[in-house]
């Protein structure tokens, strides 16, 4: 069907369900410290709910190539087969090790758009700076260096560098750049996984206390961020990052052309999508799953760019 058949309010409460159901699956796994079992059985979930829905599914951002992954690869059908041509972009447990150690700011995240609004980005690592709404574009760049980003935006919100919270990946390597920040005086929030929740988190920067995200990180998950924002408000750039020849021939195969261009919010996703992400463990963006006698209660954020709706959603669900 045409993509004016994608009909985002009829289809977003179907995509909660699908991102609930991934969230509930790996509820029993939680601190269990088996990733793979977590990861497969929200994979499972996910996959079941996605194919009861009446859409034309195609898997753009998923859980690697097909022959790496046994489902929701990259390129899957998925759907009914009957309803609007879609793009869907997913991690069935975004923070495998998370949930594994029941750290916090575990979530099942996906999102969906008509097909073709959503960059076929491959599985390599995305250079990503991202900050909430209301600021000027470009008031920060991929171009500055790391103190210049943070300076900036301390301007443009009329406050202190020691004011702004920037929220890294703590990885080996990005030491020279928590370095370079740590000379601002700016805060740094340290997060072990989950870089789609560290960028969401800069959306919410009242509630969160972060107001930027840089560093490198996997590029699906860039994907899936920058639909969030698109939801949410907020300015997100990204480059990928190519280590090898290989990597390079699997961006080619893809259709990427320009190994050096610089992708905004707007080049990542390129029309209306709606973002669904459940709690697995407890986070500043949504609650992790809650456990009672006889019950799992889970909370689910659930958005639409057309509208800029953003419904937090508790969802108890009888245990058997």
């Amino acid at each position: 069907m045409a993509k004016a058949d994608f009909n985002d309010r009829m289809l977003s409460l179907g995509l909660a369900r699908v991102s609930e159901a991934a969230a509930l699956a790996s509820a029993d796994l939680i601190g269990r410290g088996d990733e793979k079992a977590a990861d497969q059985a929200a994979v499972n979930a996910m996959r079941e709910q996605l194919n009861m829905l009446d859409i034309n599914g195609v898997v753009v951002i998923g859980e690697g190539e097909r022959d790496e992954a046994p489902m929701l690869y990259i390129g899957e059908e998925v759907g009914s087969g009957d309803g609007p041509a879609v793009d869907i972009a997913l991690d069935p447990l975004e923070g495998t090790t998370l949930t594994a150690k029941d750290m916090p700011n575990a979530l099942t995240v996906i999102a969906m758009g008509p097909r073709g609004s959503m960059l076929h980005a491959p599985d390599v690592y995305m250079d990503k700076l991202a900050i909430g709404p209301g600021f000027a574009p470009d008031t920060v760049t991929l171009e500055m260096s790391p103190s210049e980003r943070v300076y900036a935006l301390a301007k443009a919100k009329g406050c202190k560098s020691k004011d702004i919270t920037v929220c890294v990946l703590e990885r080996p390597r990005h030491v020279e750049m928590l370095n370079e920040l740590r000379e601002t005086g700016a805060a740094i929030r340290l997060i072990t996984d989950g870089d789609v929740a560290g960028v969401i988190h800069c959306a919410e920067a009242d509630i969160t206390g972060i107001d930027m995200y840089m560093g490198s990180g996997g590029a699906p998950e860039g994907v899936l961020a920058a639909a969030a924002l698109k939801c949410m408000g907020g300015q997100i750039y990204g480059r990928l990052v190519f280590r090898n020849a290989d990597e390079r021939a699997r961006a080619t195969r893809i259709g990427i052309e320009d190994f050096d261009r610089i992708y905004t919010r707007d080049d990542l996703v390129t029309e209306d999508v709606i973002f669904a992400a459940t709690g697995v463990t407890d986070g500043s963006v949504v609650s992790g799953i809650k456990r009672e006698v006889g019950y799992l209660t889970t909370e689910t954020i659930l958005m639409r760019s057309k509208t800029g709706s953003v419904r937090r959603m508790i969802y108890r669900n009888p245990t058997k």
